[in-house]
């Protein structure tokens, strides 16, 4: 199964929205009969190049007519059942920077193309892919933190999240305000994620490895400790942008950060050494960024049920929300998040109604929403674990709490936000 949903398309992430905004999902005509110059290669090159090309993490390429022509009816399947691009929100339930989706015409387009015979029609005047720069997409960064050697990753077997422990020697404060990430072998970097050690946690967890290589292993996706913060994610395709004006997330002295890097495996032996650029503020910001984690840790699934939770945070005081990142595990089914404000109104965040552990996002919100004190933010959950559920790993279906294993289970939304200015 994760073979299967991992077969086309790319992921976004990054904790404060450090990610391009694509092109909106515009209305075109339907033609009858749709060729690759006119129609599909805008398509493609927009949607599905940035990790469908050589040297990426999926799995064949799709620039060019040839390639194209290839996968027609496997472009237009998976297009049609929504299982490509792999973006989980409902459109519509909260609005966010990084929505790359496709709209009903193209999705008609691509199924039109493959069912008439997947034509090239004048290639002279087809479109060219664009242009991925492989420098530092900010220039030079300030900092580049990575593993002292490179990891060696097993030919065949599961997913590994593997978390590599980054000594903080610094003395001084340092305010990050954008992150990139250079994927030392992007055929099997999936997604990273920099998360911070503020209470010094990690070094722990990787001295018990004792598997002979950098770093340690956690299950279910977190870091397998409760981060203070993190600083961003990365996923293929997309370039690092700078975080919002006046803000950035502090780096403290001594505070060690865990680069979380997801693989998946190619089917023969890889070796993988990810670099990470930091650019630092030049001065304090205004407001410091921070992470919220709203969370059910009383979490208790019966055996052969389908539970629903919820989880509140209110806020004390005034703040600005930037992001909001669901996390579950293999039982997790569907999530609502929403703001609610003292006044009775209420805004939508995001809303996913097919949670696929495969596929995490953070969802940057397009305008960030400004929440008075008094406010609370809202979280609503469905599991399935039941027989029915083909992801439940346990057979038969066993209770299942809050636990780091993927096994266990997880009902969390971290969201980015800063506070009022006093």
């Amino acid at each position: 199964m994760r073979w299967q949903i991992s077969l086309l398309g790319c992921a976004g992430l990054g904790m404060i929205g450090w990610v391009a905004k694509p092109a909106e999902p515009g209305k075109v005509e339907v033609p009858k009969k749709p060729t690759y110059a006119a129609h599909v290669a805008p398509i493609l090159n927009a949607k599905c190049v940035a990790c469908h090309r050589p040297g990426e993490v999926a799995p064949f390429s799709l620039i060019g007519y040839d390639n194209a022509k290839k996968w027609a009816k496997m472009a237009a399947v998976v297009t049609e059942s929504k299982q490509m691009p792999p973006w989980k929100a409902v459109p519509g339930y909260g609005e966010h920077l990084d929505a790359n989706i496709l709209s009903p015409e193209e999705i008609a387009i691509l199924a039109a193309w493959s069912k008439t015979g997947a034509t090239a029609g004048d290639l002279k005047k087809a479109p060219l892919p664009p242009s991925f720069s492989s420098d530092w997409s900010l220039g030079d960064p300030d900092l580049v933190i990575q593993p002292t050697q490179e990891f060696k990753l097993e030919a065949e077997g599961e997913d590994v999240y593997r978390n590599f422990v980054i000594r903080n020697e610094s003395k001084e404060t340092r305010w990050v305000e954008a992150m990139d990430v250079k994927p030392g072998n992007k055929k099997v970097v999936h997604h990273v994620i920099v998360w911070l050690d503020g209470m010094n946690k990690a070094p722990a967890l990787e001295a018990a490895q004792q598997d002979g290589q950098e770093g340690y292993i956690s299950s279910g996706g977190g870091a397998g400790f409760l981060p203070t913060g993190s600083l961003g994610g990365w996923a293929p395709g997309l370039r690092a942008r700078r975080g919002a004006s006046g803000t950035a997330f502090k780096l403290a002295p001594g505070a060690n950060m865990v680069v979380q890097v997801h693989y998946h495996k190619s089917g023969k032996p890889e070796t993988d050494r990810t670099r990470v650029g930091l650019y630092f503020a030049k001065e304090k910001p205004e407001r410091e960024m921070k992470l919220a984690w709203i969370a059910n840790f009383m979490l208790d699934l019966p055996a052969g049920k389908v539970t629903q939770t919820r989880a509140v945070q209110k806020f004390p005081v005034a703040a600005t929300v930037y992001s909001v990142m669901p996390h579950m595990h293999l039982l997790g089914r569907k999530m609502k998040a929403w703001m609610e404000f003292p006044d009775g109104t209420t805004k939508p965040l995001v809303q996913v109604e097919d949670w696929d552990f495969n596929w995490q996002f953070n969802y940057a919100l397009k305008e960030p929403i400004q929440a008075p004190a008094g406010s609370k933010l809202i979280v609503e959950g469905e599991f399935d674990n039941s027989a029915d559920n083909v992801r439940n790993p346990s057979s038969p279906p066993r209770r299942v709490r809050w636990g780091e294993e993927t096994t266990d289970e997880m009902f969390l939304l971290v969201t980015s936000y800063t506070l009022a200015q006093p």
